[in-house]
């Protein structure tokens, strides 16, 4: 399995775009169905209350085990250890559970890849668009540092469909390429699921990811449980269990090549 493949094919669903858009300021809510129109002023603060759900922080660390499961079953567990340096660096060490024994190491900046196998002796230099050719995925460097934090991704300004159900909200969004239907508690709005359907029904990709076990423990509303369930062709589960995380704590991004890989 390719190492990108166990964080970037949570997003096979996926079209090109150039960017995941935060929430945007409450005023450029667009609201589209007028059936809801004089539900404006809910809209408005449930999209201010997901923008103030979003992390903004410094420095990222976390030790996540990753499940995997596609058309040929289940996956050997990975464990992954995450630091990132926010519109900087992002350091990914991946082992091998069973044997605790490292078989990858990543790193990508805003517009390089490296990529080393262990276990061969190889390293690979490539440019960010490396992501997007080996997975089909429509990586920019933001992209990816949201999907790894757990800000929202795929959120447009464009609101399509608002409604109250007991205890959670349903919000739907829509953009150029996806209509993104998120469910949200009533009392926090915290991100409970995201379900993105592409626009182009001739793909009839689909994606599901849920957010669970959210903890507060520095400031931060953090799910510390994802499940994604990708559908088009194949159907493809991950999960991210993330046993270990820390913001804004002192931490290196070195990465050091042996004189001995072999260049590719």
């Amino acid at each position: 399995m390719c190492v990108a493949a166990v964080f970037t094919q949570s997003c096979r669903t996926t079209k090109k775009i150039n960017q995941v858009i935060a929430p945007k300021d409450t005023t450029a809510v667009t609201i589209v169905n007028p059936g809801f129109a004089d539900s404006v002023k809910r809209v408005q603060e449930t999209m201010l209350q997901l923008r103030n759900h979003y992390i903004n922080y410094k420095t990222f660390n976390a030790k996540i085990k990753v499940e995997y499961q596609d058309n040929k079953g289940k996956q050997p567990d990975i464990s992954a250890v995450v630091r990132i340096y926010k519109d900087s660096a992002i350091w990914v060490s991946l082992s091998a559970t069973i044997l605790n024994v490292e078989v990858f190491r990543l790193l990508i900046t805003r517009d390089s890849v490296i990529l080393m196998n262990i276990r061969e002796k190889e390293v690979q230099y490539r440019s960010l668009d490396y992501l997007q050719e080996v997975t089909q995925i429509p990586f920019d460097y933001s992209t990816i540092q949201d999907l790894l934090v757990g800000n929202p991704v795929f959120l447009d300004s464009t609101v399509v469909f608002y409604k109250k159900i007991d205890d959670k909200v349903l919000l739907s969004t829509t953009g150029q390429y996806f209509k993104n239907l998120l469910t949200i508690t009533a009392d926090k709005s915290l991100l409970l699921h995201t379900k993105l359907d592409d626009l182009d029904a001739n793909r009839n990709r689909t994606a599901d990811i849920t957010y669970a076990d959210y903890e507060n423990k520095s400031g931060f509303d953090f799910s510390t449980y994802r499940e994604i369930t990708i559908s088009e062709k194949n159907k493809v589960d991950i999960q991210f269990k993330y046993k270990q995380y820390e913001f804004n704590k002192e931490l290196s991004v070195a990465f050091k090549v042996p004189k001995n890989y072999i260049r590719k």
